[in-house]
């Protein structure tokens, strides 16, 4: 306990793990402070963990000062991971009458439950009722469950055919167990039980996640019988739910789960569900039961027993933010990270991938059960499986265009599609060349948004998207944000120094991004003037009064790139060159941007500016923009926050570099001004060539460790 929380009251702990529990604070809303001897500091209560036998000693310290115990548990959406392999939990109870996996005496939840009335709110309060239901819903369709790093596809089980059951396996010492009322026979008895009550079904036994992790040992014994499958592989539970007619457990909160899908569900045990009238309770333990069962006399729907426990009962810290929130922020995590990785399931085989672009590929691409094999050559692919029926799944993921060609060889010889891969709008504090790591990328299955020659998944969606209220007003929200943080794409270079742009009284700025030259965007996306100097030249023609402003890429300026603008050239067209200066402070002082394909058109739009484009980037067409060419594709006429919605909250996927899981970009945009904070504001591009080289050398250094590990 530190000098300066001497006087704060909070809670007192006897564990020092517990004291230093992270998240725990925020958690409760109060210090914790650890007791070693003496007078405690002033608190209202003592917290100890459930009915572990760490929590004696806090039970004593708590009769000893008077003071309340509150114990404390996970939740019932713990993790993406799992307890025993590291993964902290974002949810908690704490209890201050015993714990809810304990059916000898009464708990919170449970008291809860008798009465109707929880803190503050009735469990039939038609609000309650409805938020309950309506995340139920989303929970089963999202298919979020307690930990949720197992596969969201039933590939890697070759389940039978017809009808089958499951009964639900758990680690042999759990305290739920322990009281939860099981008897010895239930270990022996409920795959038996499940046979003969079933006599033309499958009984799959699914086994633990911890035991799969190799830390635990199960309970229940699996008879020799041919009808008894062990799901011994990891699969998502709700997938697996929705395979089976009935679901037997001894006191799993998967039993639990199996309600919200509506399957019936048999006990042989009392968990904090059973005992209410909605499940088939078959546990036998003598007077102990009979207690419960005078205790437990209400009749509670599933919807009843859910707002109890997760919207009353429960706690919630944001994985990203370490910070407490709703449980529906948390099913939207949650739910995020599962609807990417059903779109990268399987054997992916990747080309194009330089080994310091494999480094942070991976946080990306991986989702659970799935395999990245990183090539360039399509003859490799196929050395390493790609065709063969018995590999299950397979993918093609290609970026840049030098790897295309193999890509598309094979995508030709099966049907396959090719996932491009490339920067997202929103991408770090630091340029790529340079070696910096994005927070985003695009996926795209139909092209890639760059090109016009072909439909890309950015257009498709800015195509045919129905923008509802609440996306465009997230859209909206996002865009103010974006522009008060004043991030950019890259958000590098220095301060536009005072009085710099002295254009006189009534005269347009207009500034003119440079871009890399021979990039994909401008061979691609520019049908007749591709240059620098060609594009300065027609925008002193068209604009002969305007003070023009020309700003050169950061890989131009950084010496990484081709692109540089002669000095003879940029004397003639414009009036001020604008090298090292960050674009938000350029986009400041222009009434106009011109362009060929770069995203500070984009940019420019979100501060409505008037933006002409010379080439077909993926903002223009769409009415938006004032566009020397025309693709007929692009009929539909937008407004900006649909734009904004399509390219920034739709089309992207944005990882949390300190978590490693998706996120948001609102998300985004907080990681981004922490880090420019933390190194003191926009920075120039100052690495050289030696320098680039040694970062170089550090990435491949570091995949190569990672692909041996």
């Amino acid at each position: 306990m530190s000098e300066g929380e001497a006087g704060i009251a909070g809670v007192l702990t006897t564990s020092r793990r517990l004291s230093r529990h992270p998240g725990l604070a925020r958690f409760l809303g109060c210090p914790v402070h650890y007791y070693r001897t003496g007078v405690p500091v002033a608190c209202h209560a003592v917290i100890a963990w459930g009915r572990k036998p760490s929590a004696r000693k806090a039970e004593r310290l708590a009769q000893q000062f008077g003071l309340p115990l509150w114990r404390l548990e996970d939740g019932f959406i713990h993790s993406l991971g799992q307890g025993v392999l590291g993964d902290r939990s974002c949810s908690l109870v704490c209890d201050p009458l015993g714990i809810y996996y304990d059916a000898t005496r009464p708990s919170a939840l449970e008291q809860w439950l008798e009465t109707g009335h929880g803190p503050d709110a009735s469990l039939s309060d038609p609000q309650l009722q409805a938020r309950g239901q309506q995340l139920m819903i989303q929970l089963v369709q999202a298919q979020v469950s307690k930990y949720n790093n197992a596969p969201l596809t039933l590939e890697q089980l070759p389940l039978p055919d017809g009808p089958k059951v499951l009964v639900v396996d758990q680690t042999a010492g759990d305290m739920s167990l322990a009281y939860g009322l099981v008897s010895p026979q239930a270990y022996q008895g409920m795959v038996t039980t499940a046979l003969k009550e079933h006599p033309e079904a499958t009984v799959l036994v699914k086994v633990h996640p911890d035991v799969l992790a190799g830390r635990k040992q199960g309970c229940v014994v699996i008879p020799d019988h041919p009808r008894v499958v062990r799901v011994a592989a990891p699969v998502n539970p709700l997938v697996l739910l929705e395979q089976v007619q009935q679901v037997y457990v001894l006191t799993s909160q998967l039993g639990f789960e199996a309600l919200m899908l509506g399957r019936p569900v048999t006990c042989f045990g009392m968990p904090f569900y059973a005992g209410w009238g909605v499940t088939d309770d078959r546990a036998d333990a003598g007077a102990a039961l009979q207690a419960v069962r005078q205790r437990r006399t209400a009749r509670r729907t599933v919807t009843d027993i859910f707002v109890a426990a997760y919207l009353l009962y429960s706690r919630y810290l944001h994985p990203d933010t370490s910070r407490p929130c709703t449980v529906e922020a948390l099913v939207d995590y949650f739910a995020l990270q599962n609807r990417l990785w059903r779109e990268t399931p399987g054997q992916l085989f990747c080309f194009g991938f330089t080994r310091w672009k494999q480094n942070y590929i991976r946080r990306f691409l991986s989702a659970p059960g799935n395999r990245l094999d990183f090539i360039w050559k399509a003859q490799a692919a196929r050395q390493r499986g790609f065709g063969q029926p018995d590999h299950g799944r397979q993918q093609l993921v290609v970026w840049g265009e030098r790897a295309l060609g193999e890509a598309q060889q094979l995508a030709v010889s099966t049907g396959m599609p090719v996932w491009r891969v490339e920067d997202g709008f929103i991408r770090s504090v630091g340029l790529g060349s340079d070696y910096t790591a994005p927070l985003s990328l695009v996926l795209d299955q139909r092209g890639i948004y760059f090109d016009p020659a072909a439909p890309s998944d950015l257009e498709h969606l800015l195509a045919s998207t129905d923008f509802v209220p609440a996306l465009l007003a997230r859209a909206k929200a996002l865009r103010v944000s974006l522009l008060q943080s004043r991030l950019s794409k890259y958000n590098a270079g220095d301060a536009l120094p005072a009085r710099v742009v002295t254009a006189k009284q009534g005269r347009r700025t207009i500034l003119v991004p440079g871009q890399v030259e021979d990039d994909a965007s401008i061979r691609c996306g520019c049908p007749d003037i591709c240059t620098n100097a060609g594009l300065l030249r027609q925008v002193r023609m068209q604009c002969p009064d305007a003070f023009i402003i020309f700003k050169p890429h950061p890989d131009v300026v950084s010496g990484n790139r081709r692109g540089a603008v002669s000095v003879a050239v940029a004397q003639q067209y414009c009036d001020i060159v604008l090298a090292d200066v960050s674009v938000v402070d350029c986009l400041d002082v222009a009434d106009e941007v011109h362009t060929l394909t770069s995203l500070v058109g984009f940019e420019a739009l979100l501060r409505d500016k008037k933006v002409c484009c010379y080439g077909l980037p993926f903002y223009a067409g769409w009415g938006l923009t004032t566009d020397r060419h025309r693709l007929e594709r692009r009929e539909r006429r937008l407004v900006l926050d649909e734009l904004v919605a399509a390219a920034l909250i739709l089309y992207p996927r944005y990882v949390n570099p300190e978590t490693g899981a998706f996120t948001t970009p609102e998300q985004v945009l907080e990681i981004l001004a922490h880090q420019l904070a933390a190194q003191g504001g926009r920075k120039k591009n100052k690495i050289n060539r030696i320098g680039r080289l040694l970062v170089q050398a550090w990435h491949i250094c570091q995949g190569v460790f990672s692909s041996r590990r």
